[in-house]
């Protein structure tokens, strides 16, 4: 639509507001135990595998994949009719198969905003309710996956998972696509599709891209709206406060008629810890294979393996490029590196520190985290060569002792 047009459009009868359209972005087995719910809200809705039965929970988000077993029709108790909810199910592009079995009982994809952008590329994206990226699955998996369900990852076990209601049914409404995100428009067409569908709750992983302009009227504008019509028709709303707390003026939900959700912290810890050559324990996190037998591996730091000029020594130590440390000096000990702000940013990870010791012939890799910046969360990756992550040196007693075991 051109300016003129959209011009044109104001001033027609009917018409109460016209807005530029915008991009919008995707905004975690343990957690039941944490919140008590099989002790508490769970015993009231049924028992542990009642919880959530005949709810339907539309998820506007990235769709979904429907083989996984969060997601499969229980083949003992199998699901019943809700006659209430009446969207539809669209079929896989490939394999022409509904994308419903009972626990899934709606899957649609809504993406004209994005086509009219120019966005959307039907040879790289999904023209389907089909999950691109598996931020969708992972969502509804979290808020209504069945129950019991085996989590496996690198050969670790991490117990068995549950959704939050994990009878709840499944509606699909897919928005976000992998390569650019979506488009207001399309949101604003999917929750008013799941509005009149009858779902029971809407789940919104799914936020502006930025806080609005000044010069934008927040409650206001379509999306907020649409939200306000979704809530007056019953329906129960939850969005994601959004990616960038908790630092100031970073939340991306402003409807007060809403419930916003931001992320927590569950008491699930993964405990690792490295023994020094004297007995003496450091503790740490981890997810990762122990060392071969009973072997003694001497310790290394990334600072002492560098190539070349000292120049690049402060990209060096969070172990991100293998290319500035020397093979021959790290090869069969464990790589000590440093943390920077670069965790925080996204643009360092555990994972590339073990990719970097793996490509080094490490033993295995230590990062020590001397200062916590402001949002600092350490969430272990599972890595497949031993590894553990230190999170306040300074704190850490026998730490000068530890120091005095890196090889120079």
């Amino acid at each position: 639509m051109s300016s003129l047009q959209a011009e044109f459009l104001r001033k027609a009868p009917g018409v109460k507001h016209v807005e530029r359209d915008m991009k919008v972005q995707k905004l975690t087995t343990h957690t039941p135990q944490f919140l008590g719910l099989p002790t508490g809200v769970w015993p009231t809705g049924g028992g542990l595998d009642r919880a959530g039965e005949d709810v339907v929970i539309g998820f506007v988000d990235s769709g979904i994949y429907p083989q996984h077993p969060s997601f499969a029709a229980h083949k003992t108790d199998r699901y019943g009719p809700v006659p209430r909810y009446k969207g539809k199910c669209e079929k896989d592009l490939v394999t022409q198969r509904s994308f419903c079995n009972g626990k899934i009982v709606g899957a649609q994809h809504f993406a004209k905003a994005a086509m009219a952008a120019g966005a959307f590329n039907p040879d790289v994206e999904f023209a389907s309710p089909l999950d691109g990226d598996g931020h969708g699955s992972h969502t509804a998996a979290i808020a209504a996956g069945n129950n019991g369900i085996p989590v496996r990852m690198h050969g670790h076990e991490f117990g068995k998972a549950s959704g939050m209601a994990p009878r709840a049914r499944v509606a699909v409404y897919k928005v976000l696509y992998r390569l650019f995100g979506g488009y207001v428009a399309d949101v604003v067409a999917a929750i008013d599709q799941a509005v009149q569908d009858g779902v029971d709750i809407l789940n919104l992983s799914v936020g502006p891209n930025s806080p609005p302009t000044a010069t934008r009227t927040t409650f206001l504008n379509p999306f907020d709206a649409a939200l306000l019509s979704a809530v007056k028709a019953g329906v129960f709303v939850a969005q994601a406060a959004g990616n960038g707390g908790p630092f100031p003026k970073t939340l991306v939900s402003f409807s007060p008629w809403i419930t916003t959700v931001a992320a927590g912290v569950d008491d699930r810890r993964y405990k690792n810890h490295l023994t020094l050559g004297n007995g003496k324990l450091i503790s740490g996190l981890g997810v990762s294979p122990a060392t071969h037998g009973n072997m003694s591996f001497s310790l290394i730091s990334a600072a002492d393996a560098l190539l070349g000029s000292s120049a690049s020594k402060y990209s060096a130590l969070d172990c991100q490029r293998p290319e500035l440390l020397n093979k021959r000096k790290v090869q069969g000990k464990i790589l000590l590196c440093g943390y920077s702000f670069n965790y925080i940013s996204g643009t360092a990870s555990i994972k590339k520190v073990s990719q970097t010791a793996r490509s080094l012939g490490a033993a295995g890799f230590v990062v020590a985290v001397e200062n916590s910046y402001p949002g600092t969360k350490f969430d272990p990756v599972p890595v497949s060569i031993p590894g553990i992550l230190i999170t306040d040196v300074s704190k850490t007693e026998p730490y000068c002792i530890f120091a005095s075991y890196i090889e120079v």
